[in-house]
């Protein structure tokens, strides 16, 4: 009797555990189907990864990392990550503030004494380069002098903002996305800490979150074991990145190369408050209002990250809302998005090389199928 009343425990334990694989290997031939239509075998490519809890929903890799090697695309092929960069140079920032050699409400003038406008770069501080909100404008002429930014570092591409002498807003009350205000930081970071902040990054950021393989750009194109940006022109794909893309020598903005395999690090590295302590992850995590906001928009910044405190999506005549901690990347032929939905406990992280946004083709999966 024993027996069968064990076999019967076991069929019903079992049977929820089946519904869920038979839900999982939906969703595997669902997203296989999804990028089917996005990647082709002999055509750039990209890597996908996806977690929820300790368990993996989706962990593939598509097409070529080099046209003319015919390398593939792997979990471990390092690509450019765009503007995810920013996270790098952000916690750069606040290492530096836990080490009490600067703090984010110090004014940017205090590091560049060469702004034409000083008073009115005065009341510009470091917090208001991080989320966004400083009001400088981006006095780059890249269109203009699109020659001088393809070899133009942070350095030079920060300097055009040393004649401002009007800003878009004051700062804090408005926001505006800044890529040369990241150039900027960058450049904080490397006179506060005596080193080239991509070193500084190496040593406080990757090695101890054992990211061996990522590595930042100083001017010259990782041109071995890397993937090569695209961007499809009459039908053919070109490649677009060092070289051909202006500014993307300016690494402070998007010079991180890393791979699936290592961001995956950096996440468990966050998580776990490996490189720096919990209460700066928990701030990084929360978004920054200045007393003086005056924009009817809620700001979705924090010193790191782009929160969305209740992110909505209409599905099924009903809206869904969570909160949604994220940065995506974009530069040259290059696409990343590193997306944390800590309700839902899921980690989704991919890069590509195509010129093409996955985002909302996983998240439509995703939500088809009950995940969020």
């Amino acid at each position: 009797m024993k027996k069968y009343l064990i076999f019967a425990i076991g069929i019903l334990t079992y049977i929820p555990c089946s519904s869920q694989l038979n839900k999982d290997v939906l969703l595997t031939k669902k997203l296989d189907s999804v990028f089917a239509a996005v990647f082709s075998e002999n055509e750039p490519g990209g890597s996908v990864f996806i977690q929820q809890g300790n368990k993996t929903l989706y962990d593939k890799s598509f097409g070529l990392a080099d046209l003319k090697t015919k390398a593939k695309f792997t979990d471990k092929t390092v690509s450019n990550l765009g503007s995810i960069s920013k996270t790098f140079v952000a916690y750069g920032i606040l290492i530096l503030q836990n080490q009490g050699k600067l703090s984010v409400e110090d004014s940017i003038t205090k590091f560049f004494p060469e702004f034409k406008n000083k008073e009115l770069a005065g009341k510009i501080k470091i917090k208001h380069l991080l989320t966004h909100t400083s009001g400088l404008p981006d006095s780059r002429k890249v269109e203009n002098d699109s020659i001088y930014y393809l070899t133009a570092k942070d350095y030079e591409n920060f300097k055009p903002l040393f004649q401002t002498d009007t800003l878009e807003f004051e700062q804090g009350s408005q926001w505006n996305y800044s890529n040369p205000a990241y150039n900027g930081l960058a450049m904080i970071i490397e006179k506060v800490s005596n080193m080239k902040w991509q070193d500084f990054i190496k040593e406080h950021i990757f090695n101890p979150s054992g990211m061996k393989n990522s590595k930042i750009t100083d001017g010259d194109f990782p041109q071995k074991d890397v993937a090569h940006g695209y961007r499809k022109v009459a039908g053919k794909f070109e490649e677009y990145d060092y070289g051909e893309c202006p500014t993307f020598c300016a690494a402070g903005n998007g010079g991180v190369w890393s791979s699936v395999s290592e961001l995956k690090k950096y996440v468990s590295a966050i998580n776990k408050c490996t490189f720096t302590d919990c209460s700066t992850i928990e701030l990084s995590r929360k978004t920054f209002k200045p007393d003086n906001w005056k924009s009817a928009i809620e700001p979705i910044h924090s010193s790191v990250w782009f929160v969305h405190p209740d992110f909505s999506i209409r599905h099924e005549n009903q809206i869904l809302k969570f909160k949604t901690i994220e940065h995506s990347g974009s530069q040259g032929g290059y696409r990343a998005h590193l997306i944390l939905i800590p309700e839902k406990e899921m980690t989704i992280i991919w890069l590509s090389n195509n010129d093409t946004f996955i985002t909302p083709k996983i998240r439509t999966t995703l939500l088809e199928l009950g995940y969020l």
